[in-house]
Formats: structure tokens, sequence, C-alpha cells
């Protein structure tokens, strides 16, 4: 028996997503309303009947609309809804800022690292998007972004080398409901998790060890997202499996590879043979580019049976 998957436009069962207006005149945002633990929990819940969620990498870009940026975020969700992963990077006077990269040489009108500004000089350069073009959009800081995004979306905060002891405090005295936090290992989910109880691990499950690493770390399947690499593998079915039979979900990342492919209409095709391979999460830099790629066919069973899968190099 098939089962239509709609992408992210679709009702998300147990989240609220609403279209609710900004000021008069201005475009409605697509929401993802998550108030509190168990809410984020529902949300990043696998269930067969969801559909699969985009997430906008560096929170999304398109022209005009560069990455880490409130408006691009913002723009996104006029279209769809979405969560954004998101870059906290620290000034030089401690503030923590948006930032994929050390400097901000290729994603603004300036240079430099970003830890030999302060956020009042960081606050004369102006953010580029994708193309290079000069935006009048300026660097937020992670308190801005979040403020906005209250009620709104999720964030996947992807830690650009802020120390792990600033980072836990920080999540302790501000407990926001609505993110998630991308580790590099199970130490760092082990640090955050003995010292932040109401936040989710975005974590690394590549394959079997990896499942069975966190299988016995002690923490629970509920406060885990699984990111399974750049595409679905026919190979790693059975881990996908387990996975999924506990709840979790499986989120591939195709900034590095779909995201590339051109002309436009081959990057699509590239789109629909990652949905056909069945994620449940696809974090893109182009969350919009899916807004149209809709009703993929999901199979039960052999998740693998007649999809075209991309291979991870």
């Amino acid at each position: 028996m098939k089962i239509q998957r709609l992408v992210t436009m679709a009702l998300l069962t147990g989240i609220l997503f609403s279209a609710g207006p900004l000021q008069a005149g201005a475009e409605k945002l697509h929401k993802v309303k998550v108030k509190n633990m168990r809410q984020l929990q529902e949300y990043f819940r696998y269930d067969q009947k969801k559909p699969v969620i985009i997430s906008g990498h560096r929170g999304g870009m398109m022209p005009g609309y560069p990455e880490n940026c409130i408006e691009s975020c913002e723009k996104t969700l006029t279209l769809m809804p979405s969560f954004f992963e998101i870059d906290p990077r620290l000034t030089k006077d401690s503030v923590i800022v948006l930032m994929h990269d050390d400097t901000i040489d290729r994603t603004t009108n300036g240079k430099g690292k970003v830890s030999d500004f302060t956020l009042e000089e960081l606050r004369q350069f102006y953010l580029k998007d994708r193309e290079g073009k000069v935006t009048p959009y300026r660097i937020p800081t992670l308190e801005e972004m979040m403020e906005w995004g209250q009620g709104k979306t999720v964030f996947n905060f992807d830690n650009k080398k802020v120390p792990w002891e600033i980072y836990s405090k920080m999540l302790n005295e501000k407990k926001w409901p609505n993110i998630i936090l991308s580790v590099r290992s199970l130490e760092e989910a082990l640090f955050y998790f003995e010292r932040n109880d109401q936040v989710m691990f975005c974590v690394a499950i590549f394959n079997m060890d990896d499942y069975n690493s966190y299988k016995n770390s002690g923490i629970p399947w509920n406060r885990i997202m699984a990111y399974v690499g750049y595409s679905m593998k026919p190979e790693q079915e059975e881990v996908y499996r387990l996975l999924r039979s506990h709840g979790v979900m499986c989120m591939i990342a195709v900034a590095p590879t779909s995201d590339k492919v051109k002309p436009e209409e081959a990057r699509k095709e590239a789109y629909r043979k990652e949905l056909a391979s069945d994620p449940d999460i696809i974090e893109t830099d182009y969350p919009s580019a899916f807004k149209e790629l809709v009703n993929p066919v999901r199979k039960q069973g052999n998740l693998f049976q007649g999809a075209g899968t991309t291979g991870r190099n």
C-alpha cells in the first residue's frame, strides 16, 4: 500500500502550522509553534504519516537573502513551514552572533575574523547573498534571531567554537523551548545532557556502531534526531529501521551534494531522487526550492525499492 507524503506545505501531525499575519499588508508566515519540550519532541518524533520536513541550512537562502539572516528565515516562512540550522559564534567582546565562517570575508562586505571585532564594529558591515550581492541586512546576534523566532519556527544550533561551558550556561539561562543542538561527538552530547535538561540533540548516526554507541549512552531516544549523512543508504536500512522504531527521525543534508547540481531543473531532479529515498528531514541551502516538490510517494517495507539514491563520498 502506498502512502503519499507531502513536503512541508502539509500539516504536520501533532504540531500546529499556521499562517499568521505580521503587520498590515505584510506576507503571512507559515509558523511552526513550539512552546515547550513536549511539543519539540513531538515535532521531531518519527511517524510514517508525517510529511517530510525541509530544514534551511545556515538559515536558508535565495537571491537577495543571505545565510544566517533573520530576513532570510522570514522570507522562507512566507513560502512554507521550515526549521533552520544556524551558526553561533563569539565576537571579540563575547557576544554570540550568527556566522558560519571564521571570517566575515565571504558573507559580508567586510574582511577579518569575527573574533577580532566587537559587536558594535560588526554592525558596520552588510551581509552578501550567495551570488555575492550586498544586501541591506546586517549580522544578527543569536538573541535577536531567537527573539524573532519565538512562536514561528525551530532552530538547530551548529556551534562554531563557542566553549561548551558558555554554551551550556546560556541555554540554562535563556531556556529557549524551540532549539535542538547539533553535536560533533557522543562526548559533546553527554556534556550537554548532564547539564541541560530542556534541549534535544542532532547527532551523527551513520552506521550500526554509531547506533549502538547512542543506544548505550543513557540519552533517551526522545531527545535525539539522527543526522544520517548526505543521503539514505540502502546498506544502512536496518539502522534507519531501528532509529524509527524508537521514534527517531532520520535527516539527510544535501548542501554538499544535490544543492550544487546545475542547471536548476537538474537540481530539482536530484531533489526528487533524495525524496524518493524516504528521509524524514532534508537539510538544504535552498528550502524554497522544495515548495513545488509535492506528493512524493513513500513505500512501506523496503525503503529503497525503486528509489534513486545518491551515495555518500
